[in-house]
């Protein structure tokens, strides 16, 4: 009787199971970068609207409200553009929990599973993707902000140093959005989640008015808001603080470039290895 000998078949380890080094790690986190930079590609609808509503903001606040709020020692277009960035990177992150949830959604995170590839890639892909639609949305508002009159008043590495730090604060922020994505099984829920919580975080802050105009409550809230924090850093970077504007009483509002930066590790420190952990759970499901 003659046994007929069957090559056993090649079954590509899960995510996360690759014992690849460094090198395979970056072009892990390459190769899925790219993936979402052609969705863009193929989608520009993604980033038309991505760029029309800052656009739409800047012309907004510029023209509409600019005759109704008085900034003692300031003009309000100058006050305003730091809110409307810092508005436009925070819920510009949220798109990293709504993708995804909808690839989780799709069975794409499945997909992934069947890959050779680091755990983190997929994330790290996403989150890149991201930020650069963030740095597209601000140029497009920093290329807004000067036709309408806004103008940098400190030095050329301050005015980088603002931009740096506010995307880096929608990169950490991303990482907590992506958790929360996979922790939701529909991208409805978490834009609805994503919104109520951001919308409040950035409408009570130091965004759009002066603090000493909120009523008590709101303006303790705002002091400690984290949104108000980015907004102060930027403004200080780019040099737009009223020069009537009253000294801070929180510890948050008088090192508020610090406080930012604490806040972008403390993001990027619980929420890299939590999201790292979720998504190897739901990719088991």
């Amino acid at each position: 009787m003659t046994t007929t000998r069957q090559t056993p078949t090649h079954v590509a380890p899960p995510v996360g199971r690759s014992t690849a080094g460094l090198g395979d790690w970056f072009s892990d986190g390459w190769i899925t970068t790219r993936r979402n930079l052609i969705k863009i590609k193929r989608v520009p609808d993604i980033l038309v609207f991505t760029t029309l509503q800052p656009i739409m903001f800047v012309l907004l606040f510029s023209y509409v409200y600019a005759g109704s709020i008085d900034i003692p020692g300031s003009d309000y277009k100058e006050f305003i553009m730091a809110g409307i960035f810092a508005q436009t990177v925070v819920f510009g992150s949220t798109y990293s929990g709504s993708a995804m949830a909808q690839d989780l959604k799709d069975g794409i995170i499945d997909r992934f599973r069947t890959l050779p590839m680091n755990p983190t890639a997929v994330l790290v892909g996403r989150t890149n993707g991201d930020l650069l639609i963030n740095a597209i949305s601000m140029a497009v508002m920093l290329a807004t902000g000067f036709i309408v009159g806004w103008r940098v008043r400190s030095s050329f590495l301050e005015a980088v140093a603002a931009v740096a730090l506010l995307l880096l604060f929608a990169y950490a922020l991303s990482w907590v959005m992506a958790f929360l994505g996979m922790s939701v099984r529909s991208p409805e829920i978490i834009n609805n989640v994503s919104f109520l919580v951001l919308f409040p975080l950035t409408f009570i802050s130091n965004a759009f008015v002066p603090l000493d105009s909120l009523p008590t409550p709101l303006r303790i809230f705002a002091e400690y808001n984290p949104v108000s924090a980015l907004v102060e850093a930027a403004r200080q970077l780019f040099g737009n603080v009223p020069a009537q504007t009253p000294e801070p009483t929180s510890w948050t509002l008088q090192n508020p470039v610090l406080t930012v930066l604490i806040g972008i590790v403390l993001m990027l420190a619980i929420f890299v290895p939590l999201a790292t952990r979720k998504f190897s759970q739901v990719s088991t499901r």
